[in-house]
């Protein structure tokens, strides 16, 4: 004899978890879109001129930069959309800790934009309508000036390493974090492997 069993109930995820993973899937990939910004940079900054495929690596540096300055807009938006949310319905506690991670985000945030921009101001001074979008021409954020490219590498090179040290300080305080998501990377490729009989 069956006996009848309640039918559980469906419930949809709550629209602030829904958009915290989109965060979280936001995070990680510019998380992996700024490091192959900046091993890219890196390398082609020491290419000599002569080599032919350096004038590819910068546009395809730049369109990345585009883009992931496109990510960022987004990001930022579904950000404030978090914490209206959660911020209108309990207030933060303002203790020290909370300042401190604000204060950490809000510097990544910032430096997540300046380095983009400190990038485009490098171009433009070399000369106008040089950074493209998968070969789209975007337009100039700053007039081309001789005079001042010295100073706009400068900028681009010291904003990128400042933001480096403070990606390593946000790893250091999320040190529990990354170490449970190595752990899932690992089991993940352990059980990738195939079966032998």
């Amino acid at each position: 004899m069956s006996t009848l069993q309640p039918a559980k109930k469906i419930t949809a995820p709550s629209r602030i978890n829904s958009a915290f993973k989109q965060l979280m899937s936001l995070h990680w990939v510019m998380a992996g879109s700024y490091l192959v910004l900046f091993v890219s940079g890196s390398f082609m900054a020491r290419l000599p001129r002569e080599v032919f495929f350096r004038n590819s690596l910068y546009d395809f540096h730049k369109t990345l930069a585009v883009l992931t300055m496109a990510f960022l807009t987004l990001r930022i938006f579904i950000l404030l959309q978090v914490w209206w949310k959660k911020y209108t319905k309990r207030p933060p506690k303002l203790s020290k800790q909370w300042f401190k991670t604000v204060s950490l985000h809000t510097s990544l945030y910032i430096f997540m934009w300046a380095v983009p921009i400190t990038g485009f101001f490098l171009s433009n001074s070399y000369k106008s309508d040089n950074v493209k979008f998968f070969g789209l021409i975007l337009p100039d954020l700053f007039p081309q000036n001789n005079a001042t490219i010295g100073i706009a590498r400068s900028s681009h090179f010291w904003v990128a390493y400042t933001f480096l040290a403070f990606i390593l300080l946000h790893t250091a305080s999320q040190w529990k974090v990354v170490r449970a998501n190595y752990r899932r990377l690992v089991n993940f490729l352990k059980n990738q492997r195939p079966i032998r009989d």
